[in-house]
């Protein structure tokens, strides 16, 4: 797996600014303990800020943005960020609404615990000098270094005496649970584990505030408590708690996913033609307040961007935006620019030619595209061609195309509907492109 290094963007040293006021223009508070309070910490700073990730799945997906880069967020604005990624606490899961999760083995989980903390360690600014950080770099923690060690004993003795059982009952989602399928007592005690988290990283880094999705906000309030039974001379001050909004897209479908499944971080998992192609594909109604979660461009910059999808929606200018800066953070310059050229070339504005072949590859997988054939004469017949691609009804209406001068063949107008293809006209030995018109492109996959 490769992931870009974090944008000179995300390393930028900055002065402590009101960061409150920026994730509030932006959107992204749902829930504080309070806000008066963590606004004067803040003001003091620098705070020291974590957030969680569980090794649920060999990559992190976009769904995970949010969270990682209002951490950065907190780094720009002259805080400490922590990124833990659960190795202890991905073992267990946390509990679903609807169902339990499935266990993964030690060694599952030890891979991916690896992964993310590669992946997430691209998007902070880490110390230069591991031995002498500065009072802002980053830190990367796994909880398996205090889980992994603690006994069943242990856990029961100096946490579980902290909490209410009547409390863990009365919890949405334990509600939710119990009257359905039920809950395993594993599951059940996941909130144990996250909260004493809170309390080794209170202790660790003096780490006074934590983030997380609103669905987190129990969890995080747990914590809080927990703090304060554990630690009630509270020496690194009052401890803090913020969620953001869960976001979702205005037509109500699931953020994150699209047709072919969830959109992943790892390019091999979603390639970065597909990742570009998802923000690209931003409906209107959505991408101002995608920019404002996701992009570090100015209020300004963000400002013109609404004004342009509103006076001409169909120059996509927010949507391409949006698509660029987050497919060069996560992947870098040199992918995105190809990736942005692959566009320009499906569609006549570039040379396909110039194109890799993995590239070229990825981009005809997010199109429709058919597998042909070659015998002695060559391809099927572009009448053929065009018809089972569907870019046409009918062949009829395949042969009026051509008549029209409306078909083109890797963005070559195509004169002759009786031209048979051959090996030679297939870009990188294996790939064709058909298209009709400006807007509608197919792709072709040859077979010996």
């Amino acid at each position: 797996m490769r992931l870009a290094p974090g944008s000179s963007v995300l390393r930028e040293k900055t002065t402590v600014t009101d960061i409150i006021d920026e994730l509030e223009w932006r959107g992204l508070i749902a829930q504080t303990t309070d806000l008066d309070e963590l606004r004067k910490a803040l003001a003091d700073g620098p705070v020291t800020v974590y957030c969680g990730f569980d090794p649920t799945a060999g990559s992190l997906h976009v769904g995970h943005l949010t969270q990682i880069l209002t951490l950065a967020r907190f780094q720009h604005a002259g805080h400490r960020p922590v990124a833990l990624v659960g190795g202890g606490t991905g073992l267990i899961g946390d509990p679903k609404p609807t169902a339990e999760r499935g266990l993964n083995s030690a060694e599952t989980v030890s891979q991916w615990v690896r992964v993310l903390g590669r992946q997430l360690s691209s998007f902070l600014r880490f110390p230069d000098d591991e031995d002498n950080p500065g009072p802002t770099d980053a830190i990367l923690d796994d909880n398996a270094a205090w889980l992994s060690s603690m006994s069943a004993i242990d856990m029961l003795r100096d946490i579980g005496k902290h909490f209410s059982v009547n409390q863990m009952l009365a919890r949405e989602t334990v509600k939710a649970r119990l009257n359905a399928e039920g809950m395993s007592y594993t599951e059940f005690s996941y909130v144990l584990l996250q909260s004493y988290d809170f309390v080794e990283l209170y202790r660790r880094h003096g780490c006074t505030l934590q983030i997380g999705g609103s669905d987190q906000w129990g969890n995080i309030t747990a914590g809080l408590e927990l703090i304060r039974r554990m630690d009630d001379n509270e020496p690194h001050g009052p401890a803090h708690g913020l969620t953001t909004n869960l976001l979702t897209k205005s037509d109500g479908s699931k953020f994150g996913k699209t047709e072919s499944g969830t959109v992943w971080l790892d390019e091999r998992l979603t390639s970065p033609y597909a990742f570009y192609q998802f923000w690209f594909n931003t409906a209107d109604s959505d991408v101002v307040r995608f920019l404002k979660v996701f992009s570090f461009r100015s209020r300004e910059e963000i400002e013109e961007l609404e004004h342009q999808t509103r006076e001409r929606p169909a120059s996509r200018a927010a949507q391409r935006a949006l698509a660029e800066e987050l497919t060069t953070l996560v992947h870098g310059a040199e992918e995105c620019r190809k990736v942005v050229e692959a566009s320009r070339a499906l569609f006549g504005r570039a040379e396909l030619t110039a194109l890799d072949s993995s590239t070229l590859g990825a981009a005809l997988a997010e199109i429709p595209t058919v597998t042909a054939t070659t015998d002695e004469e060559g391809f099927p017949p572009l009448v053929d061609l065009f018809a089972d691609t569907g870019l046409l009804s009918s062949k009829s209406a395949v042969r009026r195309a051509v008549q029209e001068g409306g078909l083109y063949v890797n963005n070559a107008k195509i004169t002759d509907v009786d031209v048979r293809l051959t090996r030679d006209d297939a870009i990188h030995g294996c790939y064709v492109v058909l298209r009709r018109g400006k807007r509608n492109v197919s792709g072709v996959l040859l077979r010996s």
